[in-house]
C-alpha cells in the first residue's frame, strides 16, 4: 500500500511539473485592422495562450532559425504564468492528476487482443500520415498558385511540429516511462532499461494536436477546426485502444502540441493580423 501511494504521490508531482512546464503566458489581442479584426479577438479571448511574441513573417528558408529562436520562450514560459491561467492550468492538472492515478487500471481493462490492438494503432498511424499530409500539400498549393494564407499555414504548422518533436522527445528521455504491455501496465517512470522506448508523452497526440492548432488558428471556419480536432481526438484516443500509450501520455502530448502550436500561430501568422504573407515581405522587400 505504501508503494502505491508513493507511486501516486510521484505521478502526481510529475504531472505538476509538465502543467507547470507547458503553461503559457496570455497575450493581449494585438491592435488589427482588415477584414479579420474582430474575428481573430473574439476567437484570441476564449483561448489560453502562449509566450508573449511579435508575429513577423516565417519563410521556409528561415524556419530553421525561427524554431531556434522558439526554445528560450517555450522551456522559459512558466516563469511568464499569470494568475488566470489557472483558469485552465488548474483543470488540466486535475485531470492529469486523476489520469496519473488511474492509468494501470484502465490500461488493465482496454482490450489486450493483439488483432484489435494493430488495428487502433493501423488507425492512428494513418489519421497523423493524413493530418500531417494537409500542410505539406497546402504550403505546395501556396507555392504554386500564389496562395499567401495555405503557403504561411505550410510553414507555420511545420514549424510547430518541429517544435512539439523537440519537447516530447527531450520529455521522453528525462521520463523514461514503460509502456502498457510491459510489467502489467505498471507505468512505472525513471525506468533504466526500455524496450521499446519511452511511453511518456505520446508522439502521435502530441504532433496531431500541434498542426490541429495552428490550421486550426489560420482557418477558424468550424468545417475546418470540427474535422482537424476531430482526427487529432481520434489520434488521441486510438493510442490507448492501441496499448501504446496510458491515458495520461495522450493527455499531456496533446496539451503540449496544442499550446506549442497556438504559440506558433499567433507568433507569427500574418493572417492573424489581417495582412499577408506575400503583402508582409512585398512590404519589406528592398
Amino acid at each position: 500500500m505504501n508503494f502505491l501511494l508513493s507511486r501516486t504521490l510521484l505521478r502526481s508531482l510529475l504531472a505538476l511539473c509538465i502543467c507547470l512546464l507547458t503553461a503559457s503566458r496570455p497575450i493581449h489581442a494585438l491592435q488589427v485592422s482588415g477584414p479579420f479584426a474582430d474575428d481573430t479577438a473574439t476567437a484570441d479571448s476564449a483561448l489560453p495562450d502562449a509566450p508573449e511574441a511579435v508575429p513577423g513573417a516565417v519563410t521556409l528558408k528561415g524556419l530553421p532559425l525561427a524554431i531556434l529562436k522558439d526554445q528560450l520562450p517555450i522551456w522559459t514560459s512558466p516563469i511568464r504564468t499569470r494568475p488566470t491561467d489557472l483558469l485552465w492550468l488548474l483543470p488540466l492538472g486535475a485531470a492529469t492528476g486523476i489520469t496519473l492515478s488511474t492509468d494501470t487500471d484502465t490500461m488493465r481493462e482496454v482490450s489486450h487482443d493483439p488483432v484489435y490492438n494493430k488495428h487502433n494503432i493501423n488507425v492512428s498511424n494513418y489519421a497523423l500520415a493524413g493530418e500531417l499530409a494537409v500542410p505539406a500539400l497546402m504550403y505546395g498549393f501556396g507555392v504554386l498558385n500564389g496562395n499567401d494564407h495555405a503557403h504561411e499555414t505550410g510553414v507555420l504548422t511545420g514549424e510547430a511540429l518541429a517544435d512539439s518533436l523537440i519537447v516530447e522527445e527531450i520529455a521522453k528521455v528525462a521520463s523514461r516511462r514503460e509502456r502498457p504491455l510491459y510489467n502489467n501496465a505498471a507505468g512505472d517512470f525513471f525506468v533504466s532499461n526500455l524496450p521499446t522506448g519511452s511511453s511518456f508523452p505520446s508522439s502521435h497526440s502530441t504532433l496531431a494536436w500541434a498542426a490541429a492548432a495552428v490550421i486550426g488558428g489560420e482557418y477558424q471556419s468550424m468545417w475546418v477546426r470540427v474535422p482537424i480536432y476531430t482526427t487529432a481526438t481520434a489520434i488521441s484516443l486510438t493510442r490507448v485502444l492501441g496499448q501504446e500509450h496510458f491515458p495520461t501520455d495522450v493527455l499531456v502530448g496533446g496539451a503540449a502540441g496544442w499550446l506549442i502550436g497556438h504559440y506558433v500561430f499567433k507568433k507569427h501568422s500574418m493572417y492573424r493580423t489581417g495582412y499577408g504573407l506575400h503583402a508582409m515581405l512585398a512590404h519589406v522587400a528592398p
